[in-house]
This record gives C-alpha cells, sequence and structure tokens, in this order.
C-alpha cells in the first residue's frame, strides 16, 4: 500500500494511528509494554497515573490498534497489538537517536548548502 492507492478511509486510519501516538503518555504506555504485557495496575503505578486516566489513554490506543487487552479475571493485561507495532516504535526510537546526532554535526536543514 503507497500514498497514490491510500482510501480515503485508510487515510482515516492511518490518521488515528498518528493521534494514538500524539500524547507523552501514550507514548509512556506503548514503551512501557513494548518491554512486556502487563495488567492495568501494573502500568498505572510504574507511569505514575491515575487509572481513569490511563483507562482513556488505553481506550485511544485499542482504537488505534496500538494495544490489545485481555481480561484475566477481574483484571486487563495489555500488550501491544502486533509486531508492527514493535517494529514502529524501534524505528522511532532509532529515528530520534539519529536526529539527535545530526543536530549536534549539522544544524542546517537535508540537502541545503550551509555555505550557500
Amino acid at each position: 500500500m503507497d500514498e497514490a492507492t491510500l482510501s480515503a478511509e485508510d487515510t482515516i486510519e492511518l490518521a488515528e494511528v498518528f493521534q494514538g501516538l500524539a500524547s507523552p503518555t501514550r507514548l509512556r504506555v506503548l514503551l512501557r509494554l513494548r518491554r512486556s504485557p502487563c495488567s492495568v495496575n501494573v502500568l498505572a503505578d510504574e507511569l505514575e497515573t491515575g487509572q481513569a486516566t490511563l483507562s482513556n489513554h488505553l481506550r485511544v490506543l485499542r482504537h488505534a490498534r496500538l494495544v490489545a487487552g485481555e481480561r484475566e479475571g477481574r483484571s486487563v493485561t495489555y500488550r501491544l497489538f502486533d509486531g508492527h507495532v514493535t517494529a514502529f516504535l524501534d524505528q522511532a526510537l532509532q529515528h530520534l537517536g539519529h536526529t539527535e546526532v545530526d543536530e549536534t554535526e549539522d544544524a542546517h536543514e537535508p540537502g541545503v548548502d550551509a555555505d550557500t
């Protein structure tokens, strides 16, 4: 699938994925789940976030198909939706590392000669 064949519906779904990533708290949830699945209680404790707030963030992440929850008795254990989410997070972290290096080495925009 590429942008030339992306339907309006697919574009909306893609925007929802990026909306799911548009919160520092939701990114922290995803990065925590990247290590291993865990319960809402563990997530709330580790991220120092209230359960009501966390539940709202998890709802957005579920809707964007970034996480999945599995009920175990009275508890729900969350995990990343699939390997694509893990790969996407890995790429984002790698990109962040490269951009930090690039900013210190060369402050001008890509493809722009600083001498002109």
